[in-house]
């Protein structure tokens, strides 16, 4: 899909599409098109990381990774003693 843009440059704007179009051998809309390309890549957040298996399975508790009760004792079985208190 081709679309045009029409914008108004203020003067220290067209300066520098002007510097970029001698200074870089550009052409107008190849530095515009550019320039949009670099803005959306610096703009955009970056994906977040996801862990792997996250939501794989259903516990069936609800509360599961807030409630400490149900790391009573974690542990302890390699470590050869008893929850802590």
């Amino acid at each position: 899909m081709k679309a045009m843009v029409q914008a108004r440059l203020d003067e220290e704007t067209q300066a520098a599409l002007e510097r970029l179009v001698r200074g870089r051998g550009l052409r107008p809309s190849e530095a515009v098109r550019e320039g949009i390309r670099l803005l959306d890549k610096h703009l955009t957040p970056p994906a977040r990381p996801r862990l792997i298996g996250i939501g794989m399975f259903s516990s069936g508790i609800g509360d599961l990774a807030t409630n400490k009760k149900y790391m009573e004792g974690f542990g302890a079985k390699g470590l050869k003693r008893g929850p802590r208190k």
